[in-house]
């Protein structure tokens, strides 16, 4: 079991902490809250004004760890989902995993996600960068498979790259791999990621590198 040491304070030893545990009592004082708040989180969505319930929701995520991202979408089957992310760090995912075990279960209103959720399609999606617009339609990537470690690496080439600085360049090669595979399965999966200064012979859309890397996915389980 994975443990890590913590002091209570400058004069106590070290204490053996037990993760899991830490997390799942964690993660049920959050769902408490937020069954305690819920008519009020609904209250100020329902009325658009989700600034009224940001900060008390931001101390609620902190609580299950200080290092955890939130955010409230529209759902894929409810209104809203509540998506609280590890960003794909490792040490976090205990306190992740806890928090989705305990959730209750998705209704009309609301759903729940450990990780940001890949979109329904990738390519009918367009992103804001500099003030221009970039289909994610046009992206074509070119794949390749490592068995052994059940890893894919890829190039990505948009033909708008050769418009942007080398941080907006390095967001729209990222950006359409989240959308297409979802950050938990990218964080697995994807392996090398470049970014390609002109389209690779035998480059692919974002839809059949999903279906690839599910692909692999299920041959690694």
């Amino acid at each position: 079991m994975f443990r890590f040491l913590r002091r209570r304070d400058a004069e106590a030893p070290a204490e053996p902490v037990d993760v899991p545990a830490e997390a799942a009592e964690r993660a049920a004082a959050f769902w408490k809250w937020w069954d305690d708040h819920l008519p009020e989180i609904a209250s100020a969505l329902g009325d658009s004004e989700p600034q009224r319930i940001e900060n008390l929701v931001a101390e609620a995520v902190a609580g299950v760890h200080p290092d955890l991202t939130f955010s409230i979408e529209h759902g894929e089957g409810a209104a809203f989902a509540l998506v609280i992310s590890s960003q794909a760090d490792p040490e976090l995912r205990p306190y992740t995993d806890a928090w989705m075990a305990a959730a209750p279960a998705a209704d009309t209103l609301w759903e729940y996600h450990d990780s940001v959720p890949a979109v329904p399609d990738p390519t009918q999606v367009t992103v804001n960068l500099r003030g221009e617009k970039y289909s994610l339609e046009q992206v074509r990537v070119a794949a390749q498979v490592d068995e052994s470690e059940g890893l894919v690496d890829v190039a990505v080439y948009h033909p708008g790259f050769h418009k942007l600085d080398d941080n907006a360049r390095r967001a729209l090669t990222f950006l359409p791999l989240d959308a297409t595979l979802g950050e938990r399965l990218a964080a697995d999966r994807l392996g090398r990621v470049e970014t390609a200064e002109a389209e690779p012979e035998g480059a692919i859309g974002l839809l059949e590198l999903r279906e690839l890397v599910h692909e692999v996915d299920r041959n690694a389980q």
